[in-house]
């Protein structure tokens, strides 16, 4: 009998306990991890998180394995294929925003040495422990994904609303919103 206190939110599958106990909350400083939750994320987009999950592999051999620099080279005819492709979520405007937001991760790139420089210079560097008593304490924005949100639009971002950017930033451990009796917050 298992005795591991996790967040409510992943106790439907093994799949997403493993995803929880391992991935979710932990710091994520190196840039091809950071597009490949960007990625990710922009998809999830009006959809649950297990969906993606679920598709993970899907997307990670769809996409080139997150090489933000082959998809901002995409032509035409990989993008239509990508629509096409049962194995990801086939939504037009999110596979031409995965090209966008290639594009738009290596200005960002240029800019400041690298994305994770750029990203992580909005909490100091550091995850932000917020420790909340319940899932209902944990909220799907605040001011900061608001001003992120905003940043990377003003960059040419796609997909990256307010949402999108909270759930990023939880998925690569720039918040750490595990609930207090989580065996991770431990």
């Amino acid at each position: 009998m298992e005795t591991k206190i996790r967040c409510g939110w992943c106790l439907s599958s093994e799949l997403y306990k493993e995803y929880h106990d391992k991935e979710w909350g932990v710091p994520v400083y190196d840039d091809p991890t950071l597009f490949e939750f960007l990625i990710l994320e922009t998809f999830q987009a009006g959809l649950s998180w297990i969906t993606i999950l679920n598709k993970r592999e899907n997307f990670r051999k769809a996409f080139d394995n997150f090489d933000y620099e082959k998809i901002a080279n995409y032509s035409e005819e990989k993008i239509q294929e990508l629509i096409l492709d049962a194995g990801i979520i086939r939504n037009k405007l999110k596979v031409r925003s995965a090209v966008s937001n290639a594009i738009a991760f290596m200005k960002v790139q240029e800019e400041f040495g690298s994305f994770s420089k750029y990203i992580w210079a909005f909490t100091a560097g550091k995850p932000i422990i917020n420790n909340p008593k319940t899932l209902k304490d944990v909220p799907a924005t605040t001011p900061l994904s608001d001003a992120i949100s905003k940043d990377l639009k003003k960059r040419g971002f796609k997909f990256v609303g307010s949402t999108v950017v909270y759930a990023h930033m939880q998925a690569t451990g720039m918040i750490n919103d595990h609930i207090a009796d989580c065996w991770t917050s431990k």
